[in-house]
């Protein structure tokens, strides 16, 4: 072959792979049924970027305002099974319920379905040269992570948020 075929080639290869990778976000977007673009629905919080410092510690903000990510395994909640809620760490929004959290084995508290009622918001997510589908709470827009088409039954998906994120309320006994 050729280095001209070899070029043809190459490109056509990143081309199918551009392809695959925006079809499969599209699918993956009309599977999450607990999803409105964030353009199209008016959030119920809103702060300006100073408020927003003031009530969230420099380590939130970073995440839920600047799309920030923890690293792996270092999350407060990653291991967390005791029954209960978790709400958005920026609004106190219900965002998950424990009985849909897994162990998925990526670092972060992982959820196969976010809470009824429109809970969670998803956009397309181009940065770091992926194509991925954020997930941000309805509420606020603050970011809390991604989904993918990964995860168990019923639903085949896996919310993968950062702990820093989420607070958790345990159930009353």
């Amino acid at each position: 072959m050729n280095s001209k075929s070899s070029s043809l080639l190459l490109i056509f290869c990143i081309f199918a792979i551009i392809s695959c990778s925006n079809s499969e976000t599209q699918e993956l977007q009309a599977q999450t049924k607990n999803t409105k673009n964030k353009g199209t629905k008016k959030m119920t919080v809103e702060k300006t970027e100073e408020e927003w410092k003031k009530i969230l510690s420099p380590e939130q903000y970073r995440i839920l305002r600047e799309k920030g990510t923890e690293r792996p395994w270092s999350g407060e909640y990653n291991d967390t099974k005791e029954a209960g809620a978790y709400h958005c760490a920026a609004c106190d929004a219900l965002l998950f319920e424990s009985d849909t959290k897994f162990d998925s084995h990526c670092g972060w508290p992982s959820f196969y379905q976010a809470a009824a009622g429109d809970k969670v918001t998803t956009e397309v997510d181009r940065t770091h040269g992926m194509v991925r589908t954020e997930i941000m709470c309805a509420a606020c827009g603050g970011h809390l992570g991604h989904v993918f088409d990964d995860g168990p039954k019923p639903t085949g998906l896996r919310y993968c948020v950062n702990s820093v994120s989420l607070l958790f309320k345990p159930s009353k006994k």
